[in-house]
């Protein structure tokens, strides 16, 4: 039998749209139009969704009750069979969709046809994208809160820690690595709040909106909602099918948090370089050099930075795909899973990959504590005690970079200056100045809400511990 032959009369594997047809594509367009290697994740939110729709059926007397339980029934020895392996998924199926329909035609007969009634695969596509990302997003949200767990598990060892706080890639001010790390904790925060923004607006059934304006069969799209856990149906069926809104958000969120592990993993190769040496990553999150012996390179972190461009080309592939489509439904949105699933699998595997590569490594606290010496990143602090004295912050700030300057002239640091150097920069300067120049008393004076102090980052330690066990 030819490929063509059994898109049009291959039984109930055939195409859904298949009846209006006398003949179909040939095997080369039946294979540029499938779509089932990319939707077959959905196997199991495509059941339940129909299980909720053949459930809401019966209870509206559009198709008989028991046949409703029946098919039910079939649908769940569908999915037993898919979990423990006796059913393998047909891959010359149009789909996902059409593969279940067509074991279900095939184990029921004509009643297994019913399960379509007053549905689309419009809608029922829709709402197993929605279904799909309602159980999946929780699972990397999870990924990310153990992120943020581990951060502030190491943040806790080293509030103490010093390091150099860096501005334009030059030594700005004093910090502390768990000041850092808990910044990176924060940003994180800010990418599960993203997402639980995306799923509060992804919750809205578009089961029951049909191929484009509902159906003129009685059904009860509220009952169908509700049974699968959404707040309310959609409510425009032309939009409902058309909207791919939650796609892209979704996907923006997950750039994002990829553009955080990015950002995390630049750091990373620069601090692991001999020139920082802040940070030491283990043997298993390392590899060699086919042609220097010596070399233990940051592999995995700078993979990590490049796959970022992968994530990003998935939301531009989405943005570019929806940005001259008409409503409603147009087969251009058959592309959407891909790069969606991409995205998702792409940033899940970076956040398990990052959390164990920066669990296990080990810092250079002396080295860290080193990069404060020199630089004149108490500069800030010696303007500052100027302030506590009297003096006006922009008086203040010119006297301090005088005393910059002088330090750059000399080869010396603020802290070499003699009190007879700094009295003739400015009277108000004493023997006092000496307590506020050390990096530790830099920090330990900056007790601000979010500041390096370390009362302040264990503040934040606990929020960000509180926060990942939610």
């Amino acid at each position: 039998m030819s490929k063509n032959k059994s898109v049009i009369d291959g039984g109930n594997h055939a195409a859904l749209w298949h009846g209006r047809f006398k003949e179909g594509p040939d095997a080369e367009a039946v294979a540029f139009e499938t779509s089932i290697h990319v939707d077959e994740r959905m196997a199991f939110d495509d059941i339940r969704g129909s299980q909720a729709h053949v459930r809401m059926l019966g209870k509206q007397k559009i198709i008989p009750e028991n046949e409703a339980q029946q098919i039910i029934d079939c649908l769940d020895s569908i999915k037993d069979d898919l979990e423990n392996g006796k059913l393998n998924i047909d891959y010359t199926a149009e789909d996902i969709h059409s593969f279940i329909e067509g074991v279900l035609t095939d184990r029921l007969g004509d009643v297994g046809k019913k399960v379509h009634t007053g549905r689309s695969r419009n809608d029922q596509i829709a709402l197993d994208e929605r279904l799909y990302l309602k159980h999946s997003i929780p699972e990397l949200k999870m990924r990310l809160k153990t992120l943020i767990n581990t951060l502030a598990d190491i943040a806790s060892e080293h509030t103490e820690s010093l390091m150099s706080g860096y501005t334009h890639m030059q030594r700005a001010q004093p910090v502390t690595l768990a000041h850092h790390l808990c910044a990176w904790a924060w940003m994180l925060v800010r990418d599960c709040g993203r997402l639980d923004d995306a799923i509060k607006r992804m919750d809205f059934s578009p089961l029951g909106a049909g191929a484009l304006a509902g159906s003129g069969l009685p059904l009860d799209r509220e009952m169908t909602a509700a049974e699968l856990g959404f707040i309310a149906p959609t409510q425009n069926s032309l939009d409902s099918v058309s909207d791919r809104d939650f796609l892209l958000e979704i996907t923006s969120a997950l750039g994002l948090i990829q553009m955080h592990l990015s950002r995390f993993c630049e750091e990373i190769v620069i601090w692991s370089t001999e020139e920082f040496k802040f940070i030491s990553l283990s043997e298993r999150w390392s590899t060699g050099s086919s042609i220097m012996p010596q070399k233990k390179n940051p592999d995995f972190a700078e993979l990590i930075r490049g796959r970022t461009g992968k994530v990003y080309g998935d939301l531009f592939a989405l943005m570019t795909m929806m940005k001259g489509l008409p409503l409603s439904y147009d087969r251009d949105m058959q592309e959407d899973k891909e790069p969606v699933f991409d995205a998702y699998d792409t940033v899940y595997s970076c956040l398990g990959i990052f959390t164990r590569m920066i669990g296990s490594a080990s810092w250079n606290i002396d080295r860290m504590e080193q990069s404060c010496i020199g630089g004149h990143a108490n500069a800030t602090d010696l303007a500052d005690y100027l302030v506590k004295k009297g003096m006006p912050f922009r008086t203040a700030h010119g006297v301090s970079a005088t005393a910059v300057r002088q330090c750059i002239e000399k080869g010396i640091n603020l802290e070499d200056l003699s009190l007879e150097e700094y009295k003739k920069i400015s009277e108000l300067i004493d023997t006092d100045v000496y307590d506020c120049l050390p990096a530790k008393a830099c920090v330990d004076a900056r007790q601000t809400t979010g500041g390096p102090a370390a009362v302040t980052v264990q503040t934040q330690i606990s929020v960000l511990k509180k926060f990942a066990c939610m």
